[in-house]
C-alpha cells in the first residue's frame, strides 16, 4: 500500500470534542485534559475558539484556559491553534500568544449561513481582510467546512474546493483544511476530491478533519493516506460534533487512529498510554459518551 512513514495527529478535542457538549465543562477538567494531551507527543493541538459565549457557551472561559496551559504546551513543544471567526477573535487569539489561527469557511452557502450568518463570499472577503491586518502576526490557516458533503442538501462541486483552496492559497495560507464536518463522506468521495486537490497543490498542503457520523472515518483516513495525505485531526474520545449542523456527530477518535496507524507500522510519535489518560480525565469530568473502539483497552505499557 502506498502510505506516509509518518503521520502528524492534531488533537482537536479541546475545541471542536468539547464545544457541542451541552453541560459546561468544569474549568480545571478542561484544563487537566489539555495539560495531559500535551504530554503525549503532539505537534499541535487546537485548545479552544474564541467566539461569542452567546453562540457557543463552553468556550466562555477560553482566555483562562489558555492562560493556565499555555506554559505545559510551550514547555512539551507544542503549537497552539484556535478557530476564530472573526476579527474580535482574532484579537483576543492574538492577544493570548495563540501560535495558528484556524478561519472557516462552508462550501456550503447554506452551511455557512447557519454557522456564522454570511455567505461564503462574504466571509471570504472578511479573511482577505483578516490575513491583510494580522497575516504578520500570526498563522493563519483555511478551513474549507462541508468540503465532503452538505447537511442541508447542497450540492459540493469539486471544483468549487478548488477555488476556494486557491483563494486561500493565494492569501499566503501554507495549509488548508479539509473538513467532513457531519461525516458524509465515503472512501470514493474522498479520493476523488483529494485527488484533484493533491494534483493541483501537493500533499504537503492539506490537513484532513474527518467526523464519524456514519462509521466511515478511518476508511476515509486510509483512503487519504493512499494519495500521500500526511495531516489529519482527530478528537481524543470520539467527542464533537457541528452545533450549526443537524446530525453532526463526533470526530474521529484519536486513539482509533492512532491504533489503526501503529498496527499499520506508521509512526506517530503520540503516545496511546497518555492518550488513555486523557480518556480517562474525560470520562470522569465529562458528560458525554466516550465512542472509541480502543478507549480502555490500553493500560500502562500494555496492551490487553
Amino acid at each position: 500500500m502506498n502510505l506516509p512513514k509518518f503521520v502528524e495527529m492534531i488533537e482537536v478535542c479541546p475545541r471542536d470534542g468539547f464545544q457541542n457538549i451541552h453541560d459546561l465543562i468544569p474549568f480545571d477538567t478542561k484544563v487537566a485534559v489539555i495539560k495531559q494531551l500535551a504530554t503525549a507527543g503532539y505537534q499541535r493541538i487546537e485548545i479552544c475558539s474564541f467566539v461569542s459565549p452567546k453562540a457557543i457557551p463552553q468556550m466562555a472561559d477560553a482566555v483562562e484556559v489558555v492562560a493556565s496551559t499555555r506554559d505545559v504546551l510551550k514547555s512539551n513543544g507544542v503549537k497552539t491553534a484556535a478557530l476564530v471567526p472573526n476579527a474580535r477573535g482574532v484579537e483576543t487569539a492574538v492577544a493570548c500568544g495563540i501560535d495558528e489561527l484556524t478561519y472557516v469557511i462552508s462550501v456550503s452557502e447554506k452551511h455557512n449561513m447557519a454557522n456564522v450568518k454570511r455567505t461564503p463570499e462574504e466571509s471570504m472577503e472578511e479573511f482577505k481582510a483578516l490575513i491583510g491586518r494580522y497575516g504578520d502576526k500570526v498563522r493563519f490557516r483555511l478551513s474549507l467546512a462541508t468540503a465532503l458533503g452538505c447537511p442541508f442538501g447542497e450540492e459540493i462541486r469539486t471544483e468549487r474546493v478548488l477555488e476556494m483552496a486557491k483563494f486561500g492559497f493565494e492569501l499566503g495560507c501554507e495549509e488548508v483544511m479539509i473538513a467532513d464536518t457531519v461525516g458524509m463522506a465515503n472512501p470514493v468521495r474522498v479520493s476523488s476530491l483529494m485527488t484533484a486537490l493533491v494534483h493541483a497543490y501537493g500533499p504537503d498542503k492539506f490537513i484532513m478533519h474527518l467526523h464519524d457520523t456514519r462509521g466511515l472515518a478511518l476508511a476515509n483516513t486510509l483512503a487519504a493516506m493512499q494519495l500521500g495525505l500526511h495531516k489529519f485531526e482527530s478528537a481524543v474520545g470520539g467527542l464533537g460534533g457541528c452545533p450549526f449542523a443537524p446530525g453532526a456527530a463526533g470526530n474521529v477518535a484519536s486513539e482509533d487512529v492512532l491504533n489503526m496507524l501503529t498496527e499499520m507500522g506508521v509512526e506517530t510519535g503520540v503516545s496511546a498510554d497518555a492518550l488513555n489518560e486523557a480518556v480517562m480525565l474525560i470520562r470522569e469530568g465529562v458528560h458525554a459518551p466516550i465512542v472509541s473502539h480502543m478507549a480502555g483497552l490500553y493500560k500502562k505499557s500494555t496492551c490487553v
